[in-house]
Order: C-alpha cells, then structure tokens, then sequence
C-alpha cells in the first residue's frame, strides 16, 4: 500500500501513528506544514523503512511563516523529499497571492539549485499558477500534484511537463476526479490520505482509506486489484530511483 501524502506529525500520537504505519505495512510520504516541523518529524521516521518525511511550506501558513524560507533553505540538503508546498488560490489566501508566488519560487529555485527534489504540490484554485511556476524551474525536481482539482488542460500541461499525481478516495468519488485520473497516464498515479484532514479514522492511521482507494483505482481502471497493486508498486519504485539521484546531507 501507498500513500503519499499524509500528515503524520497532526495526528494526536504520531508516534502511534508511525507504528500503525508500520504495521500496516504502507509506505508514506509524512509531509510537513512548516519548516520548523522537519526536524521532530524526521525524527518520529527515523529507522523507520516505510517512511519519508517531507520538507514543507504550506501556502496557507505562507503569510506568518515565510520568515521561515531561510531554514527551509538549510534544511533542504537532509532529503530528498519536498511538501507540503504551492500556492492556494481560495477566498481566504488570495489576498496573500503575491507572497505565495514569491515564496514557491523560492522553494523551486532552491530544489534546482540543490539538484532537484520529489515534491508534493498543493495546488487548490491556483493549478495554471502552479504549473506556470513548474514550467520556469523545470530543474526543481519530480513535481508530484497532491489532490490535483484543476482543469483537464492544465492537467494535460502537467502531464506533458512530466508531472505526477497523488489521488485519494474522494477524488474516486467525484465524477472530476474520475476524469482527471483517466485521463493521466496509469504510470504517473500514486495514492494518498491526506489524513488526517481526509481520510479520517479518528485519532488512528485510515489504513482502510489506503485499501479502499486501491479497490475504487481497479474499478475506474477495469482492472483487478493484483495489477492495480503491482502498477503503483512498480510507480513508486520508479520514483524512488529518481530520488536515489538527489543527493542528502548524511547525518
């Protein structure tokens, strides 16, 4: 199972979380909101072969925390993994756009500059925006589009640019979502929770979510549930030999 998107560090007891994690036998990207959050969330993976930890920014914290840009620079060299990052277009962050926009090109230009990085990219009513930015640092790394929501066209651009898509059982639930996922190509697909702000199961790790997401893939995919299985194992080993190239600070 995989999910490539979760917030492990916001659950009540990640540590907890971590083990269920373990015993469910997923392998997790556990992304970050602020660069403040890496280290003790490093940590919590740590020894742990399932979980990557994820350096982020979300755009939605953007507006108080992009004095942060500074130790997310600093930070970047110890791995390989990039997110939570982006822009958010919604009501409620437009008025902080411009800073937004100055902070993910930030975030780009210092992957490029590193070597590149895997990102987890949110993009919510700002996706032209984000695939425009994708497009000047096309260095920055493998873009990987977390619970993408925007246009077939600009999921065709992305798709072109080399982009990636992380989906989750809402989205295979939405006649948008449906549409978005068959339309990108089955070897750019991994799955997410986004728990535990979706997929939630309380105060513990949504295994089930994970499981439920692989049965409604096969469904939309015509396929059994062994070939969609071995399709997104055979995805996130792909990826993860193109994050072997990126180099880390070992510590």
């Amino acid at each position: 199972m995989i999910d490539f998107h979760c917030h492990v560090d916001l659950f009540p007891s990640p540590e907890l979380t971590a083990d269920e994690i373990d015993l469910a036998g997923t392998y997790v990207l556990s992304v970050t909101n602020t660069p403040k959050a890496f280290p003790k969330t490093a940590q919590i993976a740590k020894g742990r072969k399932r979980i990557r930890t994820a350096l982020g920014l979300h755009p939605q914290l953007v507006a108080e925390r992009h004095g942060e840009v500074s130790l997310f620079r600093r930070l970047l060299g110890e791995t390989r993994y990039v997110g939570e990052v982006g822009i958010d277009g919604g009501d409620e962050n437009a008025k902080h756009l411009d800073l937004q926009r100055e902070v993910f090109n930030d975030i780009l230009d210092a992957c490029a500059k590193i070597g590149g990085r895997v990102l987890s990219i949110h993009s919510r009513h700002a996706s032209g925006e984000v695939i425009e930015a994708l497009d000047r640092h096309r260095d920055a790394g493998v873009a990987i589009l977390h619970w993408f929501t925007g246009s077939l066209t600009h999921a065709d651009k992305a798709v072109g640019m080399g982009a990636w898509f992380s989906v989750g059982l809402p989205m295979l639930k939405s006649k948008r979502g449906k549409s978005l996922i068959k339309r990108v190509p089955r070897d750019r697909i991994l799955t997410e929770t986004d728990a535990p702000f979706a997929s939630n199961s309380g105060d513990h790790y949504p295994a089930a979510a994970v499981a439920d997401t692989l049965t409604a893939l096969s469904r939309l995919w015509d396929c059994d549930e062994i070939e969609t299985r071995r399709q997104l194992q055979g995805n996130l080993r792909a990826l993860g030999s193109r994050a072997e190239a990126f180099k880390v600070r070992l510590t």
